[in-house]
């Protein structure tokens, strides 16, 4: 592996996912089982999960999983981080000789779901940190989401596709320039505040 930034490092992904009812355990428990993780290391503890793998391979499971749990119409979070190029980082390594065909696709497809999102971008170790982060938001409205700038975070409302699209789209481009990032994100679905 290389240090270099491009699209050949390992990319990777701590989520928790938070459903908002009595079945919450059998909620995530269905969304983890109804998704294709064979193109990524996977580990779940009582915290949260961790995935590594081809950026690819890593936001489409992030995606499918948070999608096969909202379906269930129950009001559903997700909260995590997704990295690429921390030093030290090499579990998952085995999974970057992977094909770059994304597993869940066709299995999401017909799921349509509205959401609403806060990201940040922190780009490590550069100085116009700034100026990176801005042209990846402007970056995010190609995606046919609704671009809100908030406190600390931007958010992102629409479908969840488009949501997960435009934050792989600018994560994807900010580490061709920046040797290390990191992108925060909180996602939520069917919440009764929008009734």
């Amino acid at each position: 592996m290389t240090n270099e930034c491009g699209t050949n490092r390992i990319a990777g992904c701590q989520f928790t996912l938070f459903p908002m009812s009595e079945d919450f355990v059998d909620v995530i428990l269905s969304a983890l089982e109804q998704v294709d993780t064979s193109k990524v290391w996977k580990e779940t503890d009582d915290v949260s999960t961790c995935i590594r793998g081809k950026m690819v391979h890593v936001f489409d499971v992030a995606n499918a999983i948070f999608l096969h749990a909202v379906k269930s119409g129950k009001h559903v979070a997700m909260s995590g981080t997704f990295s690429i190029g921390c030093p030290g980082d090499s579990e998952g390594h085995v999974y970057m000789d992977e094909t770059n065909e994304p597993m869940n696709q066709q299995n999401v497809q017909e799921i349509q779901q509205k959401a609403g999102c806060k990201f940040a971008l922190y780009p490590m170790g550069t100085e116009d940190y700034m100026e990176k982060i801005t042209e990846q938001i402007d970056l995010s409205k190609e995606w046919g989401v609704k671009v809100t700038p908030t406190h600390y975070a931007t958010r992102l409302d629409g479908e969840v596709k488009d949501i997960f699209s435009a934050m792989k789209e600018s994560f994807a481009k900010v580490q061709t320039v920046v040797n290390h990032i990191t992108m925060t994100f909180t996602i939520s679905a069917n919440s009764p505040s929008n009734q």
